[in-house]
C-alpha cells in the first residue's frame, strides 16, 4: 500500500523548478567563458556574457523573492537543524546513501508535512541557500558592477579574490546539483522524488 502526504506548496514547486532552470544555464555559460576556446566553444563568448549577466539578475530576484517567501510562509523552519541527535541522524543518513540503500534497507527518515527533510538535507541545503547562495549571487554581481570591487586586495587587482571566490563557489554549486539529481533517485522508486516535485505530493511504498 502507498502512502501519500502532501509536503510541498506550488510556489515551492514552482521556485525549484526555475531556479534548476537558471543554474542550468549559467553552469553552461560560465564554463563556457571560464575555459573559452574560439576553435571550441560550448557558447559563443559574447552570447554567453550576455546570457550570463541576465540569467544572474533572475537568479538574484529569484533568489530575493525565495527569502521573503520563507519567512512569510514559514517554510524557513524546514532549513533549521534540530536538536536532539542531530549527528547521529546525520550518520544514519551518509550510511543509508553509502550503502544501505544498496542492500535494500528501509530509509531513517520519512518526510512528514511538518518536516520535509532529513538531517543531512537540513545542513546541505542550509549551507547552499543561506551561505553559498549569497556568496554566489554578490560576487556575480561586482562582476556587472565592477566599480563596487575593492581597488586591491593583497596587491593584487580586487577583481582577482571576488572571481576566484565565484569559481570556487559556483563548482561546489554544480558538485551539489549533480549529487542532488543523483540523490532525486532515491525514493521508494526512482521516479518518486522526481514525481514529488510535480505533484507536491511524497509518496512512499
Amino acid at each position: 500500500m502507498s502512502e501519500r502526504i502532501f509536503i510541498l506548496p506550488l510556489w515551492i514547486r514552482i521556485w525549484h523548478w526555475l531556479n534548476a532552470l537558471l543554474m542550468i544555464i549559467l553552469a553552461t555559460t560560465g564554463l563556457s567563458l571560464h575555459f573559452a576556446d574560439p576553435e571550441l566553444p560550448l557558447v559563443p563568448f559574447e552570447l554567453a556574457a550576455q546570457v550570463h549577466s541576465v540569467t544572474g539578475l533572475m537568479l538574484t530576484a529569484l533568489y530575493v523573492f525565495f527569502v521573503i517567501a520563507n519567512i512569510v510562509s514559514g517554510n524557513w523552519w524546514q532549513y533549521v537543524p534540530k536538536p536532539g541527535g542531530f549527528g547521529g541522524r546525520i550518520l544514519n543518513q551518509v550510511r543509508y546513501y553509502g550503502w544501505g540503500i544498496f542492500r535494500g534497507e528501509n530509509p531513517p527518515y520519512h518526510p512528514t508535512s511538518q518536516a520535509n527533510f532529513n538531517a543531512m538535507q537540513q545542513i546541505v541545503y542550509w549551507m547552499i541557500m543561506y551561505a553559498l547562495m549569497p556568496i554566489l549571487i554578490v560576487t556575480g554581481l561586482i562582476f556587472n558592477w565592477p566599480d563596487f570591487a575593492p581597488k586591491q586586495v593583497m596587491g593584487m587587482d580586487g577583481l582577482i579574490p571576488v572571481a576566484m571566490l565565484h569559481y570556487i563557489v559556483s563548482m561546489l554549486i554544480i558538485a551539489f546539483i549533480i549529487a542532488h539529481i543523483y540523490l532525486g533517485s532515491c525514493g521508494s522508486r526512482v521516479t518518486t522524488h522526481y514525481k514529488m516535485m510535480i505533484t507536491g505530493y511524497h509518496e512512499e511504498d
